[in-house]
């Protein structure tokens, strides 16, 4: 297991926020509905599920994205596994998991899963192979075997996370997309934009959820 662990503060509606970046770790109108918003419709899924589809993700957080397209998986009929694969530099314990997750009783049968079971790393839900990589996608990105049908780009704001949205990064995710792949995140930042178009994909800003007036998805060609 990794050495840092995520150091948290929690607002008086008990949204997780990062100490490190002094961001929140989800939206602080309705996460749920911005992670709908933003990875799920981003990466045109439902839609898109068939069975062995693939996920990576930058940024782990709480898992809820992971319950958010876990709890559509099911709710699709599919009952084959989805693979979701996510990069993670400082892992939240399973307690401030909980905590946030209790924001959304919707998604509780399937937190109760994945808490019941998760000890960090790789885990099996049956119809989840859920495995978080642990320590900086810098390093730990390049070396992974695997390949993604879709990514969720989900790291703390670019202007205090600058490290998760770097040029060279981007070439990684790039690498690690299968032909037809996408991409999708919250910030339509420029630096991002450019970094996910010099690495091969095809980039459009779209509406962004809430407050967030545009958000970014990408193709790669």
């Amino acid at each position: 297991m990794a050495d840092q662990r995520a150091e948290l503060t929690w607002t008086e509606d008990q949204i997780p926020v990062s100490d490190r970046f002094d961001d929140p770790y989800f939206s602080l109108q309705n996460g749920l509905e911005e992670t709908r918003h933003v990875f799920l419709a981003g990466n045109d899924l439902p839609a898109r599920f068939a069975p062995g589809f693939r996920i990576a993700e930058l940024g782990f957080g709480t898992g809820l994205n992971m319950l958010t397209v876990w709890s559509e998986w099911e709710k699709a009929g599919q009952t084959t596994p989805l693979t979701f694969t996510s990069f993670e530099a400082f892992p939240m314990v399973p307690e401030d998991m909980a905590r946030a997750l209790a924001a959304f009783p919707e998604l509780a049968p399937w937190a109760d899963r994945f808490l019941a079971r998760w000890e960090g790393g790789s885990c099996d839900l049956g119809t989840l192979h859920l495995e978080v990589i642990e320590g900086d996608a810098r390093q730990t990105l390049p070396s992974w075997a695997g390949e993604a049908d879709a990514w969720f780009l989900d790291g703390f704001s670019p202007a205090k996370n600058p490290e998760l949205w770097g040029a060279d990064l981007m070439q990684k995710v790039a690498a690690h997309t299968a032909r037809g792949g996408t991409a999708a995140t919250y910030t339509a930042a420029g630096f991002v934009r450019r970094g996910l178009e010099e690495a091969g994909f095809t980039v459009t800003r779209t509406p962004g959820y809430g407050r967030k007036r545009h958000m970014t998805r990408a193709i790669r060609v």
